[in-house]
């Protein structure tokens, strides 16, 4: 159910709408207020939409690079799951 949600991003309060729970919204919105501050301290003088833009570049560059650990973790899974039921059909054979 979508419940809204006050959150603060640099100072600024929202009420935003979300169909995760409201605790994950809080989450998620504190680790954007982070990487804003993070980012607005190593490039000082941007204005705020700048800032924005590179922090949505940073964040998106994290999920890519999540998503690709993901990728070879699975086929680590695979290719270890492989040996493993060759192992056993031998053993059981």
């Amino acid at each position: 159910m979508d419940e809204k949600v006050t959150i603060k991003i640099k100072e600024k309060e929202y009420v935003i709408r979300g169909s995760d729970n409201r605790d994950r919204i809080i989450k998620v919105a504190a680790y954007v207020d982070n990487k804003i501050k993070e980012i607005g301290e190593i490039k000082t003088g941007l204005p705020d939409d700048k800032i924005a833009v590179l922090t949505a570049l940073d964040i998106a560059g994290d999920y890519f690079q999540l998503l690709e650990e993901k990728k070879g973790l699975l086929e680590e899974v695979k290719r270890r799951s492989q040996r493993l039921m060759q192992r056993l059909s031998t053993v059981l054979n």
